[in-house]
């Protein structure tokens, strides 16, 4: 292996795929040699086994459905608010000045903190599930994309008013076309953020989501249903993830990523 070299495309599923097979085999050995009691942890059969019955008698591609639209709604929400203002923090000095030291405090506060305040606010309905995915991903995109608008490179700035352009071509055709892959690759990153609130949010006040099947299966002791909420967890952000790469790749053709 050498530093940074990449490796090709059928190699790197290999490996990835190497991966789950020795987790799902250390697993199984835990649990069907004994290692682990089925009351702690679960076998990968009776796993599966619990998942089908999940969504075969209780209904739970709803709860799937339902969680998918709150982790998006919230998450959209905050990138709609939260790139338009980090881009005007980048690209404007007084603006970073005034809203920065004001995010760089919030961005630290943990978004479960304020579930008992949103569900006096809110109550306990679909609100406060995306304000705590809102919270959460919020704070975390302006500063990013700040960051990242703010670190384009000076010699493109400096070429462009050579070249006659004023402040706000500066900003439409020098900063936004540098730091869009960049801030692409932050919302990615933000979207996995946002899987963990929108859990959080569902352990408190929720009747639907897979944080609610959780908790439910946590107090019978079911450890294959949690096993197997969590496991469709990883698939979904999985796929997602895959897809905001493609997308990112197709829109921005001129980043190296």
């Amino acid at each position: 292996m050498t530093p940074l070299v990449p490796v090709s495309g059928t190699r790197k599923v290999a490996l990835g795929l190497a991966f789950f097979v020795l987790f799902v085999l250390a697993w199984s050995a835990a649990t069907f040699g004994g290692l682990v009691s089925k009351t702690f942890l679960a076998d990968p059969l009776t796993m599966l086994r619990e998942g089908w019955s999940l969504f075969a008698q209780f209904g739970f591609a709803k709860d799937v459905g339902i969680t998918i639209w709150r982790v998006f709604g919230g998450f959209i929400l905050a990138a709609a608010f939260g790139v338009p203002l980090g881009i005007a923090m980048g690209a404007y000095k007084p603006v970073e000045a005034f809203f920065e030291p004001f995010v760089s405090f919030a961005r630290y506060l943990p978004a479960s903190a304020f579930i008992p305040l949103l569900i006096l606010w809110a109550g306990i309905g679909e609100m406060q599930k995306l304000l705590v995915i809102f919270i959460g991903s919020f704070f975390q995109i302006v500063l990013m994309v700040a960051v990242t608008v703010g670190a384009t490179r000076r010699d493109l700035v400096e070429a462009a008013y050579t070249l006659g352009a004023n402040a706000r071509g500066i900003v439409r055709r020098v900063l936004l076309p540098s730091a869009a892959p960049a801030i692409a690759e932050t919302l990615r990153l933000v979207l996995g953020w946002a899987w963990t609130y929108v859990i959080v949010a569902e352990l408190i006040g929720a009747s639907e989501g897979i944080g609610h099947m959780i908790t439910d299966s946590q107090a019978l002791l079911n450890t294959g249903q949690i096993i197997f909420g969590i496991v469709v967890i990883g698939v979904i952000g999985l796929v997602s993830d895959f897809a905001f790469k493609r997308a990112n790749r197709a829109l921005f053709p001129w980043s190296a990523a």
